[in-house]
């Protein structure tokens, strides 16, 4: 068994949140199917599912319009509702996501899950939140000295508070930060200086319960990211194979203190999927345990702190949500051959290990 608030590895198999549904039963149906479940967000069911929407909920300043799908900002506003925001911060029904902006969320609370190997949440992260919300001059307010402060301190608080509500469901919950803006930050053009960036995001870390990490699909700088202080980080290696192998010293020392790597390997855009099948995607993860290994990585480290997921998220495929349902079918093959291929796990025993 997984001891007490820990996140299990050894293959467990999971998948990041956002997904194409329209059928809040049958997205559920798809993350319980999985070894480690968690609350589906469902932009395409409504706006308010959306994930920058979600930790948009209670931010001072923000202009939501749910009819025109947009979501903006507006410094006099900041200004205005500030004290009132900051003053609201020890209640956990303010920080805490409603039942307005997450009907999924609060289906996923009403659900037995004390009986898994562990349950995950989410919640957007403050890079990502703060690139995507413009003010009223079109500046992304992740620039803006007065707001990054407050929304660093918000959205941890956030993330606190919803780890605390699923832990009374599973003592094994865990949370993704959602940061795919941290592939932006050292871009030329982002305009947010590195050095800042570090020394914020690991005060934000700080400041959040463990077990604590990432989720991102896109390329960052790994050294940036394998040395920030988490104990779970969830990535696209379908696409990222190459270059993260070559971070192999950067893998070791956040293998070696104890963290868990989810390897994104299936494909769910439908014309990448169908070019795909399961041997061959075995062959391609295991090409990239095998060039870590000769970088010094042990291999067995790798699959007792590793978990499986698809590799990204996918709103936009022909077909809705079949393509997605169906690389989930295939996580769960292929945790399958290579649990009883590495640990001689039979998939009736998923379940308990």
């Amino acid at each position: 068994m997984v001891k007490p608030g820990t996140i299990p590895g050894n293959l467990a198999t999971t998948a990041m949140a956002v997904m194409p549904h329209t059928d809040v039963d049958r997205a559920l149906e798809q993350a319980l199917s999985l070894d480690v479940p968690f609350w589906p967000q469902l932009p395409n069911f409504s706006y308010y599912e959306d994930m920058y929407v979600q930790a948009a909920e209670h931010f001072p300043g923000i202009e939501l319009d749910v009819e025109k799908r947009t979501l903006r900002f507006s410094m006099d506003r900041f200004i205005t509702e500030l004290e009132g925001a900051m003053a609201a911060m020890e209640d956990p029904a303010y920080l805490d996501i409603s039942s307005r902006y997450s009907v999924v969320y609060h289906r996923f609370l009403g659900l037995d899950l004390g009986e898994r190997i562990a349950i995950r949440g989410q919640l957007e992260g403050p890079v990502s939140f703060g690139f995507n919300i413009l003010d009223q001059d079109e500046r992304p307010i992740l620039f803006d000295d007065t707001v990054r402060p407050f929304m660093f301190d918000f959205m941890a608080a956030r993330i606190n508070i919803q780890l605390q509500r699923l832990r009374t469901l599973n003592p094994n919950a865990f949370m993704f930060v959602d940061e795919p803006g941290l592939q932006f930050i050292f871009s030329a053009l982002s305009g947010y200086d590195s050095n800042k960036a570090k020394e914020e995001m690991d005060r934000f870390f700080a400041s959040i319960q463990r077990p604590r990490g990432i989720h991102l699909c896109g390329n960052p700088d790994w050294d940036f990211l394998l040395n920030l202080d988490l104990d779970v980080l969830s990535m696209d290696i379908y696409s990222n194979a190459e270059v993260f192998a070559s971070y192999a010293p950067a893998v070791k020392r956040f293998l070696d203190k104890g963290a868990i790597i989810v390897w994104g390997i299936v494909p769910t855009a439908m014309e990448e999927f169908e070019r795909q099948d399961t041997g061959g995607l075995i062959d391609r993860l295991e090409q990239v345990w095998q060039t870590l290994a000769e970088r010094g990585v042990d291999k067995e480290q790798m699959i007792a702190q590793g978990m499986l997921s698809p590799a990204t998220c996918c709103l936009i495929n022909p077909d809705k949500e079949k393509t997605v349902e169906k690389a989930f079918a295939v996580i769960n093959r292929m945790a399958a051959i290579l649990r009883h291929k590495y640990l001689k796990i039979d998939q009736n025993e998923r379940q308990t290990q």
